[in-house]
């Protein structure tokens, strides 16, 4: 019976979980690590902190099945994809791994034990490899397991692994399977032909800690990590020449063929293409599902790069419609058991990779016609420039051009390439200098590659979805891009949701929403814990109670809106709005104010909708439609060619964009606070709905309260005591001032007579000071009167009387002692008042007005 794949994944971590390893999920293919490769390669590199020291390790022995891309490696496998039976891009790792547990006499037994007793394979066919001096891994090997000595072979480099050029190393021992004298010469995998013999399983024995000066000390504990290829693995233990052959691939070969109209085994040519777009299928459809994004930068050209290379084998083909998302959809369908979250993003992946392929389309035979011109100018050889202009122009990576050159025999002038890639970036810096920075190409980048935002927050309030872009302000907070969002970017008189974002790595707090450009939803977010990573899958999840409340505030918009027609007439229109959680504005053409007798009404014609609890109602239907059916459109709103209707109740029908709630019970009551003008013909009302209304009415509840008690009387005879308290008040004032006229006359009176009367009269006000003048210069008949003083200690007042028949100016006078106080006035006629800031200067005032008076 043939093995299929689900089988061996099962197998392998069934045989370690009974041996008391802990299953860990595969890792995504982003590594968060600073020292680990670009994308994950291994199934040790989840495990980087634990076989680095930096963190305990959370189990002694553990075992995974891994997802790895590896574009580069031991072999440059992406030259040699669809060509050689063995070579991919994409993989998967069985491993098994033990952190200070067993070593060497545990895992070459297990290796040996799985290998023959559980997957099947001929111990007389295994060969094993060792590191030249590892004697101890030899000796397991010969007196343990009991492989005979001559087909145990001890190698060089191949057999000792080491992170990089300092850190944990150790020599590896490498099983090998011989596949027959058909497939090459014999002499194991150190002598013979390298087809015949098939490694299947790496060892490594990690015990070293390499030192910058080439020194290895021993590790603090000893760790295993063993990495067995899972392809090569179905392709031997189903006696396979290819591992397209395998049940994991085939079918994805099967899904080019139906995307190329080719057949497998057609020709070379043919087959090679297929086998290409079916490694890449899962490349791409992996890398796009972990949140590797097409891009000029780091791992997003690596991806950019595998999609143009799949797209242009299917031009070779002749193929001229988009082939990516068929064959995303054949990787799914073989591989979406097993990673479940594949298939949840498949529509996701789709997206992307179709808008990649049109790009690229759109270039591509006019890129490939310039190749061909170039190739005919110079057979051998492409031009820096050209290869420059088939990058920039055309979209061709370096590495394709290379590539293609390759094919025909001819090479690719790379350092003219690259100068030419140097004064671009020099002419950019140029270009870039004394010139604002902004964000709108970022913006653009994103809505062309991945298109509007999909907004989920009509039906929920927590959405789980991708990040797609992460670009920094200069506030120390980060704008956030999703592929789909909870979150309501303001427009329309709504304010923008507020809420959290959260990944594995990280918590952001989203202080806004809004449209960086249309359709394209941006979060403004500060961080709370870790960071947010471009790919992430995330969790956004809005503040529900502050919704809420702006959903009750939106329809109760609507409402207001209907009942001020109802009351005001038809040429009530709605001119703007604020729909906040707080309170709702609402701006409307009217041409006075609203009378208290029809604002309660308009109230009443409101609050009763809301008592019915009519249901409330949105859908998208064309304009037209929406235009017989009666609903209202908006000043200065563009509306496109289907547009949403919200139906609040039978009585509001408008185009809506905002979120509402589902019946109109759920507003609560509402409370105009205000209303006002704000221009000619323009009124503004601000409302309160639900708990808004509710506190509203406590608080003034509470202000009667203590205005009841203040009078000493019950909140509802309120009235009648504050009428007396101002009844008693204005004849207390009226006491008041009959005694400050008494108090006036009285000093008026105590002035010393002459023919002219200066004096400094301090705590009285302007009022007072004048009435004194007056009644001192009718009392005591002098030619005139000035009076000073400070009614509070930081003012000045001065007052001046003059008899009419004087020949005095009494503005003259006030004016000049103003001047000498700080300050100034006067006036005309035969009484005038003049102020100062200067209070310390009355008495130079006063001198100034004897020396006058008296010349």
């Amino acid at each position: 019976m043939p093995m299929t794949g689900d089988q061996l994944r099962r197998l392998w971590t069934k045989f370690f979980v009974d041996r008391d390893h802990s299953p860990v999920p595969s890792a995504g293919l982003i590594p968060h690590h600073p020292r680990a490769p670009m994308f994950t390669n291994a199934g040790m590199n989840q495990f980087l902190p634990y076989i680095l020291g930096e963190e305990q390790a959370a189990h002694a022995r553990a075992t995974s099945v891994q997802k790895c891309v590896r574009i580069k490696g031991k072999h440059d496998d992406i030259e040699n994809i669809g060509r050689s039976p063995y070579h991919f891009t994409f993989f998967e790792m069985l491993g098994n791994f033990s952190f200070g547990d067993y070593f060497k006499e545990g895992a070459i037994p297990l290796a040996w034990e799985l290998s023959t007793e559980v997957l099947g394979y001929d111990g007389d066919r295994i060969w094993a490899t060792v590191f030249l001096d590892d004697d101890d891994a030899f000796e397991i090997w010969r007196d343990v397991v009991g492989l005979p000595a001559e087909r145990i072979q001890r190698m060089g480099d191949d057999n000792f692994w080491q992170m990089g050029d300092t850190g944990p190393c150790g020599p590896c021992s490498e099983l090998f399977y011989d596949v027959g004298p058909e497939r090459g010469a014999e002499g194991g995998p150190a002598h013979g032909g390298e087809d015949r013999y098939l490694e299947f399983w790496n060892l490594v024995f990690m015990q070293f800690d390499r030192q910058p000066d080439g020194s290895m000390p021993p590790l603090p504990r000893k760790i295993i990590d063993t990495g067995a290829g899972f392809e090569r693995n179905l392709l031997l233990l189903n006696g396979l020449d290819s591992v397209f052959e395998t049940d994991m691939l085939r079918p994805i070969v099967a899904a080019a063929e139906r995307a190329t109209n080719k057949r497998y085994g057609e020709s070379e040519p043919v087959d090679i293409a297929l086998r290409i777009l079916a490694d890449h299928a899962r490349s791409i459809s992996f890398l796009i599902s972990d949140g590797v994004f097409p891009s000029n930068e780091e791992r997003g050209y690596v991806l950019r790069r595998i999609i143009r290379r799949a797209v242009r084998q299917a031009y070779m083909l002749g193929v001229d419609k988009n082939v990516t998302p068929a064959l995303v959809d054949g990787t799914v369908e073989v591989m979406g058991e097993a990673y479940p979250d594949l298939a949840r993003n498949a529509d996701f992946v789709k997206g992307v990779v179709e808008r990649e392929e049109d790009s690229f389309r759109r270039t591509l035979k006019s890129g490939m016609a310039r190749l061909d011109e170039e190739l005919e100018r110079s057979p051998t050889r492409i031009g820096g420039p050209v290869a420059f202009q088939l990058h920039d122009t055309f979209g061709f990576p370096i590495e394709l051009t290379r590539e293609l050159a390759a094919e025909r025999g001819a090479a690719v002038d790379e350092e003219g390439f690259a100068a030419a890639m140097e004064e671009q970036r020099r002419r950019a810096k140029e270009s870039a200098k004394g010139q604002a920075h902004t964000d709108a190409e970022d913006y653009r980048q994103v809505l062309e590659q991945f298109g509007t935002t999909e907004f989920t927050g009509y039906t929920e309030y927590e959405t789980k979805a991708r990040i797609l872009k992460v670009v920094p302000r200069d506030d120390e907070a980060v704008e956030v891009f999703l592929d789909r969002t909870p979150f309501y970017a303001e427009g329309g008189g709504q304010v923008g949701d507020t809420g959290t974002i959260t990944s594995e790595t990280g918590v952001g707090r989203v202080h806004d929403t809004t449209y960086a450009l249309p359709g394209l939803h941006r979060h403004v977010v500060q961080m709370v814990d870790g960071e947010l990573h471009e790919g992430q899958e995330v969790t956004a999840a809005i503040d529900a109670e502050r919704r809420n409340a702006i959903r009750r505030n939106h329809t109760g918009t609507h409402l207001l809106h209907w009942a001020l027609r109802e009351v005001l007439g038809g040429h009530v229109k709605q001119q703007g709005s604020l729909v906040s959680p707080e309170y709702l504005r609402f701006d409307f053409s009217h041409h006075s104010p609203v009378s208290p007798e029809d604002m309660e009404q308009i109230e009443s014609l409101v609050n009763g909708r809301i008592l019915d609890n009519e249901p409330v109602r949105a859908y998208t239907t064309s304009k037209e439609h929406a235009e017989q059916l009666g609903a209202i459109a908006f000043f200065g709103d563009k509306y496109g060619d289907f547009v949403r209707v919200v139906e609040a109740g039978d009585r509001s029908m408008e185009l809506c964009g905002g979120t509402h709630v589902g019946a109109l019970g759920m507003i609560g009551p509402v409370k105009v606070t205000s209303e006002g003008s704000i221009g000619a013909n323009m009124r503004r009302i601000f409302a309160l709905t639900g708990t808004g209304t509710l506190e509203r009415v406590k608080q003034d509840e509470r202000i009667l309260e203590r205005a009841a008690d203040l009078l000493r009387t019950q909140p509802e005879e309120l009235p009648e005591a504050l009428e007396r308290a101002l009844a008693r008040q204005r004849e207390l004032e009226q006491e008041v001032k009959a005694l400050r006229s008494h108090q006036v006359k009285d000093a008026a009176r105590a002035l010393r007579p002459g023919p002219v009367i200066v004096a400094r009269q301090d705590g009285f006000d302007q009022d007072q000071l004048k009435d004194m003048a007056v009644f001192a210069r009718d009392e005591h008949k002098p030619n005139a009167v000035v009076l000073i003083g400070t009614p509070d200690g930081e003012r000045v007042v001065v007052v001046a009387a003059v008899a009419k028949d004087s020949g005095l100016e009494a503005g003259k006078l006030a004016g000049e002692a103003g001047r000498v106080v700080g300050g100034g006035g006067g006036g005309k006629g035969d009484v005038a008042v003049a102020g100062g800031k200067d209070p310390s200067k009355i008495d130079e005032a006063l001198e100034a007005m004897r020396a006058r008076l008296s010349s």
